[in-house]
């Protein structure tokens, strides 16, 4: 059953709610999933900022604009990001080839490496695990994932 908290006339509670040793696995996985990005970037020695980059670049090339507002900066913020990644080889400044007039920030082998490198070895555990998991096992584990992930979709 589904009441409205008195007070908080958006937020319903279910007065039936049971913590379940599934919710509170999940719960500690979106929780250690959120040091993964400060500990890589520290590891790597790279700001925050300055990782994410990389990680939007390993997925496709985008301008210094794009950028800004993909990290959220200014564009004059994004600039100093793309120096200091320019400068330590993990990227470089290349005309846009349907735009001269562009840039694009391109990620360059020493940055990739930079990114999957650090995070190989959780991929290569995650791998393992799946690798033990049979198909029905797998189905029921992807259902589960999948409706978390659309649960999490619907608050953001």
């Amino acid at each position: 059953m589904t009441e409205e908290r008195p007070g908080a006339p958006h937020t319903a509670y279910v007065e039936d709610w049971h913590q379940t040793s599934t919710l509170l696995a999940l719960r500690e996985l979106l929780q250690v999933a959120q040091q993964v990005g400060p500990a890589v970037a520290k590891r790597a020695e790279l700001g925050h900022t300055e990782l994410a980059a990389l990680e939007l670049l390993v997925e496709r090339q985008v301008g210094p604009a794009d950028l800004a507002r993909h990290l959220g900066v200014t564009s004059a913020a994004s600039s100093g990001i793309v120096d200091r990644l320019v400068a330590r080889g993990h990227v470089t400044r290349e005309a846009d080839a349907s735009d001269g007039r562009r840039t694009r920030v391109v990620l360059t082998d020493s940055g990739r490496e930079e990114v999957l490198g650090q995070l190989m070895p959780m991929f290569v555990a995650l791998a393992q695990l799946d690798a033990g998991l049979d198909d029905a096992e797998r189905a029921v584990v992807d259902r589960y994932l999948r409706g978390a992930i659309a649960a999490i979709r619907r608050l953001i």
